[in-house]
């Protein structure tokens, strides 16, 4: 051995010796001082990168491992660092092409095969995301991470026994997996097993007793079941380890109305004033601002924080948002208006009779249907299930076309998933209620699947209906995000739901809340006559119910019996939404 590779073996020890101990500036003057003398020194070069990558300085750790593959064209491990580099800078297109280098070398490559899941899944292309995360377990059985990955494509998929069936997996490899744990709480909970999912979250939380994400969750499934003051203090728990995530405040101002202070009111302002805050964070942020102004009844301010932080929240979601409001506004009515299903060959009618519950968010929705749910005979609720309307998105991908199948085969296929979530049973004579509210737009679907089927249309003051939401952070729904958008979709609600009535007089029941509120007791007599149901006081004391849950923004208010709102508590608003309302016939 020379002098000169003596010395750089010696430089190199030394630079990994700084490396150990996070003495990332020393580590780098040795590889550099290697580098003067050999400027292929692969070693070095990799160290750099690697330093590079854990000071987030993904463009420079690039350009190290584009060097390193330059040297060595077939190595693997240079490909995959050099595939992650371009997956962090947001170059999904490049990332993709270096994985797949690797493939071409080693099929078998396990990190290849789960970065390339990792990309489409990003890209939201979910059927090729899971043949990569498939073909990663089957070559290494023991990995958790992607049994999870696996499961989150599973669980976006609507495919709810695999996804189970994965996180189940993860854990039994892992059981301090936090995101298994957590996940699996958050499809129990989809599925109304409230129960099971907050024993996931409490085994995240045992798992890592600092989750913050795990807090949150389990807060919202107490809520959801009515124990509030297990609810509070989970929120509080999360407060405790991310004190400046106002997601918790928010959430928690919503329970515990007395947080809303001063000293809360500096401390939200001084949070956004960081440049460094997220958009999230900007959102509730503003939220929060937004309830000091209507607590003062500075309605103008309130409505200019509101704007702020829809702007936000959807800004953070953008991508996926603008997809969702071109299918809102574009692609579901081009199926509304041609969607159709082929003869069938029989006659089947399947024995299900489900109850549709439509309108728009904040009608009065979750009372009528925990009216409907709660007499003589109880019936199972579907609570913002999303089913059809994913059902048929998913029809029409599937087959390229608007032509959907047969009556027989997709009523066959509904029941399947219907049973799944938990919504058929012979018991309750096969009936159960369906709360997806854009149900609306399949009207003429449900008619020829279902002609049996009761709907219930709900109606509300439409200016009541649109302040509502927009004082709520409605957050799966991107058209809520903006006046200009609430406007929007309520116009075509209702030309859409005109449009039926005169199609199916008798299909549809008209309910309008403020008058059901006004006569509960004579109104509910009439809905449960329509939908077929034995009328009880029962009916009017959902309250009373010890399994009563709601996912809803009216969680709280359904916790007790039917009041009567003032008439004009949202009157103040009108003025403040006027530019976009004027728009509208109906809303002058």
């Amino acid at each position: 051995m020379n002098k000169n590779t003596q010395t750089l073996k010696e430089t190199f020890v030394e630079a990994l010796k700084n490396f150990k101990k996070k003495d990332f500036k020393s580590a780098e003057i040795s590889c550099y001082k290697i580098l003067s003398i050999n400027t292929n020194h692969t070693d070095s070069i990799f160290l750099l990168a690697t330093i590079s990558a854990i000071q987030h300085n993904f463009m420079k750790a690039k350009e190290f491992m584009l060097k390193l593959v330059e040297l060595d064209p077939s190595n693997k491990s240079y490909l995959n660092n050099l595939g992650t580099a371009y997956k962090e800078l947001g170059n999904l297109k490049e990332a993709e092409n270096t994985y797949k280098r690797i493939l071409k070398i080693d099929s078998q490559h396990t990190n290849a095969n789960y970065n390339l899941g990792l990309i489409f899944y990003q890209l939201k292309q979910l059927e090729i995301a899971k043949s990569y995360f498939q073909k990663t377990v089957d070559i290494q059985k023991n990995y958790a991470l992607a049994f999870c990955s696996l499961a989150n494509v599973h669980a976006e998929l609507k495919e709810t026994n695999e996804a189970i069936s994965c996180y189940q997996k993860a854990i039994e490899i892992n059981p301090t997996l936090v995101s298994a744990h957590n996940n699996l709480g958050l499809l129990y909970r989809e599925l109304n097993d409230f129960k099971n999912a907050i024993d996931c979250y409490q085994k995240a939380i045992n798992a890592k007793s600092d989750h913050a994400s795990s807090y949150h969750n389990l807060a919202l499934a107490n809520k959801e079941i009515g124990d509030f003051k297990k609810s509070i203090s989970s929120h509080e728990l999360a407060i405790k380890y991310e004190p400046k995530n106002l997601m918790h405040y928010y959430f928690l101002s919503e329970l515990k109305k007395d947080i809303l202070n001063n000293d809360l009111k500096n401390k939200v302002e001084k949070i956004l004033l960081n440049n460094k805050s997220t958009l999230t964070n900007d959102a509730y942020g503003n939220y929060l601002l937004a309830k000091f102004e209507r607590k003062e009844k500075n309605y103008e301010k309130e409505i200019k924080y509101l704007k702020k932080g829809h702007e936000s929240f959807y800004n953070s979601q953008k991508e996926k948002f603008d997809l969702n409001n071109k299918y809102c506004f574009e692609d579901v009515i081009q199926i509304m208006e041609s969607a159709k299903l082929e003869k069938s060959q029989t006659s089947n009618q399947n024995k299900i009779n489900p109850i549709f519950i439509f309108g728009v968010p904040r009608c009065g929705s979750t009372l009528i249907e925990r009216v409907i749910s709660s007499g003589l005979e109880l019936i199972p609720v579907g609570e913002e299930t999303g089913i059809l309307g994913h059902f048929i998105r998913t029809k029409v991908l599937e087959k390229q076309s608007l032509t959907l199948g047969t009556a027989d085969e997709l009523r066959g296929e509904l029941y399947k998933i219907y049973k799944e979530k938990g919504l058929i049973s012979k018991k309750c004579k096969y009936k159960f209620t369906d709360k997806s509210l854009d149900n609306f737009f399949y009207i003429n679907v449900i008619k020829e699947l279902y002609p049996n089927a009761k709907i219930v249309n709900c109606k509300r003051n439409l200016h009541s209906s649109i302040m509502s939401i927009f004082q709520n952070n409605i957050t799966g729904l991107a058209w809520t995000h903006n006046l200009e958008s609430i406007f929007k979709y309520f116009d075509n609600y209702l030309e859409i739901m005109e449009k039926f009535k005169k199609k199916y007089p008798k299909f549809i029941y008209e309910l309008e809340l403020e008058k059901f509120i006004s006569n509960p007791k004579e109104e509910s007599k009439k809905l449960m006559s329509f939908c077929d149901l034995p009328w009880d006081i029962k009916c009017l004391e959902f309250y009373k119910r010890k399994d009563l849950f709601s996912k809803t923004a009216s969680n709280v208010q359904i916790r007790g019996a039917i009041f009567q709102q003032p008439s004009d508590k949202y009157l103040p608003y009108k003025k403040y939404i006027n530019d976009v309302g004027k728009k509208y016939s109906w809303f002058n």
